[in-house]
């Protein structure tokens, strides 16, 4: 053993070093110093004291007191997009930020995955869960119930516990009428001309649907049928989607509605196999934000949907207690052609070096 090892400072230490009571020593740490009005002074010269002699809190031994583990979920059906490792971001800074730890997990898109995930979150005591666009937000919602754990859905509701989701109408409303509006009034976008890709049977998609379906009769004048080819949540499919439509049809549609930033993968893929004039003249909007996309070489308008806000509203829900199981709306942002946002990796705490 290395006894010239720098021992790690205990509470009892940072009691004595800042001449505060072990009490308020633990309250700064945990987080909940404003609630028993401590000075912000005092608060920051323990922190800075934590920082300095390297303390680090005892979780487990903190959970057998107080039979909690200081563990928050946040299960998402995938990370590998810009909008849920966003989220994952997000949520990871909040929860630190009141004093716990979070554990992020995936399903996959699959309802008994997600059943069986939050059945071994409970078992490690996890204190409470976000459920991020889950196939089956209700099974979710029935495991949560019977173990008492309080949760509360996001991206996509259920109906039986509170839901924090993304305006989706309001969204594609916004989003089909500046597609049209890029076109430009020199070559009037015809209504059959205007096509959706992507999405599936799921809350989401059906209200960008009727967001789309409602701008183009109000912006259009007409809204054909045969305009909407669902390909689920796949760039594969999206891909075979898009080159369906241009073997039947010698081209794309001029205006592109695409359903996710994973079915607008599936447009890049499409393009992979095709030379550049085939999208001269394409314009396209895409109902997630990514700001590599947003530098394609055609024009792409996107929808920034505010995980911030949805986040915050989650954590506000939670602790209530327990919510009523209604729909809280968050409304989505914008972004035209060749914008690149600042988002939750910008409050990263990385130096340059020197």
């Amino acid at each position: 053993m290395d006894r010239t090892a720098k021992k790690k400072a205990t509470i009892y230490d940072l009691s004595v070093l800042s001449g505060c009571s072990p009490s308020t020593v633990s309250a700064v740490l945990n987080g909940s110093w404003r609630q028993r009005r401590i000075k912000e002074s005092t608060a920051e010269l323990i922190q800075g004291l934590a920082a300095k002699h390297q303390y680090t809190a005892n979780l487990q031994a903190r959970g057998l007191r107080r039979s909690r583990s200081g563990l928050v979920g946040l299960l998402l059906p995938v990370h590998d997009t810009r909008y849920f490792s966003s989220m994952a971001q997000t949520f990871e800074a909040c929860v630190r930020s009141r004093g716990q730890c979070p554990v992020v997990v995936s399903a996959c898109r699959d309802p008994q995955e997600e059943r069986q995930i939050v059945e071994t979150l409970i078992s490690y005591s996890i204190e409470a869960l976000i459920v991020a666009g889950a196939t089956d937000p209700d099974g979710v919602h029935a495991v949560c119930e019977a173990a008492g754990l309080r949760h509360v859905n996001i991206d996509l509701p259920g109906t039986k516990a509170a839901s924090v989701i993304s305006d989706n109408y309001a969204g594609a409303r916004l989003l089909t009428e500046a597609i049209v509006r890029r076109c430009g009034a020199d070559r009037p976008l015809d209504a059959t001309d205007l096509h959706l890709f992507g999405g599936r049977d799921d809350h989401a998609s059906r209200e960008r649907i009727r967001g789309f379906r409602d701008a183009k009769r109000d912006v259009l004048g007409a809204d054909p049928d045969g305009c909407i080819t669902p390909t689920g949540y796949s760039p594969t499919t999206s891909r075979l989607a898009f080159e369906d439509y241009f073997e039947r049809n010698g081209r794309l549609p001029r205006g592109l509605f695409v359903n996710s930033s994973i079915n607008l993968e599936g447009l890049i893929r499409f393009m992979a196999h095709h030379p550049n004039d085939t999208f001269t003249d394409l314009v396209v909007g895409c109902y997630d934000y990514d700001p590599f996309g947003s530098f394609l070489p055609f024009p792409v308008i996107m929808i920034r949907q505010d995980v911030e806000t949805m986040i915050a509203r989650a954590f506000a829900l939670l602790d209530e207690g327990r919510p009523a199981a209604r729909i809280h709306l968050v409304t989505p942002e914008l972004v035209p052609p060749r914008t690149a946002l600042r988002g939750p990796l910008d409050a990263l705490k990385d130096e340059a070096p020197a």
